[in-house]
């Protein structure tokens, strides 16, 4: 059966096919989305409908989403060893789907969750760990399997995969929540993340790879061993580690991602206590916003990854991202400046839709910008320390509005937050005029 599926015309062969590359990027980060949206959306609105601080919920935030604060860690070896006949990533993914499920399982122990806010917040810890470690395999695949005239729009199906994702954990997982408890909650996100894997499973990345390693002793053909080699060559920690270094700290390199970075804080820091205050200030139940986050803004925010990876295809993912973080920055200063009108049902509602064009439409201009930077050799371990510091930046908004909450409303988080948007879209401008951005450092 095996030696079948392994045959070259085996049809689900990312490199042969580009709608298996769409449809496998897009439910990879499905697999991602469920778990974020439980846990960051669904889960936090509960809490804060309990009662909970705002300060012990931006812990509880900063908490699940450390792990993914150090993807770098994890770079460098994916990109020292990559020879395994089931393909260069396969492993890695398919190795780090299977210990998610397995630390998912441990939050089933959970019975309880307001009054063990920090005993889950490390179970979910222990999830994220080797949840960061699938998401970095899966991007340095993307960079070694998708062709260049492709990376706007699998970027756009790879974002808007994560963000329906949300979208079900918040609205499925709130109800959950509310009408069975935390048990059925975390028992159906174990059981979603078993499908996908099994699913990863009959995925090959080039043809030639297997679906299980070899365990017959038999060495490999030489022709295959010479192809390996050349595909993928050996480096040492020393020359992956320099090389890195090199690529991140290029003056192109830290002026570009330091603006993505601060377009990135600028949208979680409004988010977090744009919820809280519905829920706290102006009487919304956490349902209500979960359920809102996981329908209409997430039909909001797929569409803004699909049309927006279709668009930096056409114009160019260096004048998308320009043009709309100058539009992320105008929407935060024009929305809070109106926030006596936030009592409106309507005017409050199209608010939280809204902000869920941006997420998306920053990533999909800005990630395909990232990759081109990438220096050759260090592709996945360069691409993987800036989608590192882009989840920091949203553990850092929702920690920093969950202790500035204590001090300060949410309208004026958020006009600061628009005036951090106006100097990412300054530093954004800067680096594309000052510098090439096209050609990969080093190559």
């Amino acid at each position: 059966m095996l030696t079948a599926l392994s045959s070259p015309a085996y049809p689900l062969t990312l490199s042969r096919s580009r709608p298996l590359r769409y449809g496998v990027f897009f439910y990879l980060y499905v697999m991602q989305g469920i778990p974020a949206g439980f846990s960051l959306t669904a889960l936090a609105n509960y809490l804060t409908a309990e009662g909970v601080s705002p300060s012990t919920i931006g812990s509880f935030a900063a908490v699940v989403g450390l792990p993914w604060a150090f993807q770098f860690v994890w770079g460098p070896l994916i990109d020292r060893y990559q020879g395994s006949p089931m393909g260069r990533r396969k492993p890695w993914v398919l190795g780090a789907q299977c210990l998610a499920f397995v630390a998912s399982l441990g939050l089933l122990f959970v019975r309880n969750p307001i009054a063990n806010v920090s005993v889950m917040a490390w179970f979910f810890f222990g999830h994220s760990l080797f949840a960061a470690v699938q998401d970095a395999s899966v991007d340095a695949m993307a960079i070694t399997v998708i062709p260049d005239d492709e990376r706007g729009r699998v970027n756009a199906f790879m974002r808007a995969g994560f963000l329906i994702g949300i979208g079900a954990g918040s609205t499925v997982f709130s109800q959950l929540l509310r009408n069975y408890g935390f048990f059925d909650a975390a028992l159906l996100q174990s059981g979603c993340l078993l499908a996908l894997t099994l699913l990863t499973f009959f995925i090959r990345e080039k043809p030639g790879d297997r679906l299980l390693p070899s365990f017959n002793g038999r060495p490999a053909a030489i022709s295959e061993k010479i192809s390996r080699r050349t595909e993928q060559p050996e480096h040492s920690f020393r020359w992956l580690f320099s090389e890195l270094f090199k690529g991140l700290f290029a003056k192109r390199s830290l002026l570009l991602f330091g603006s993505v970075v601060i377009a990135y804080v600028s949208i979680s820091l409004f988010l977090r206590a744009y919820n809280y205050h519905l829920i706290q200030k102006l009487g919304w139940a956490d349902t209500s916003v979960s359920m809102l986050t996981g329908t209409y803004g997430m039909v909001v925010a797929t569409a803004a990854a699909l049309i927006g990876g279709y668009i930096a295809d056409r114009i160019s993912p260096r004048r998308l991202l320009v043009i709309v973080v100058a539009m992320v920055g105008v929407y935060l200063i024009s929305f809070n400046a109106m926030s006596t009108m936030w009592i409106q049902h309507r005017v409050a509602q199209t608010g939280l839709v809204a902000l869920y064009f941006m997420d998306p439409s920053i990533s999909v201009a800005a990630m395909p910008v990232l990759m081109a930077i990438c220096r050759k050799g260090v592709e996945g371990s360069q691409f993987t320390t800036y989608m590192a510091f882009v989840n920091l930046s949203d553990i850092a908004g929702s920690f920093l509005a969950g202790h500035a909450l204590a001090y300060v409303s949410a309208p004026t988080i958020g006009l600061f937050a628009g005036g951090l948007a106006g100097v990412s879209m300054l530093g954004t401008l800067v680096a594309l005029r000052r510098y090439s951005i096209g050609n990969p450092i080093g190559n």
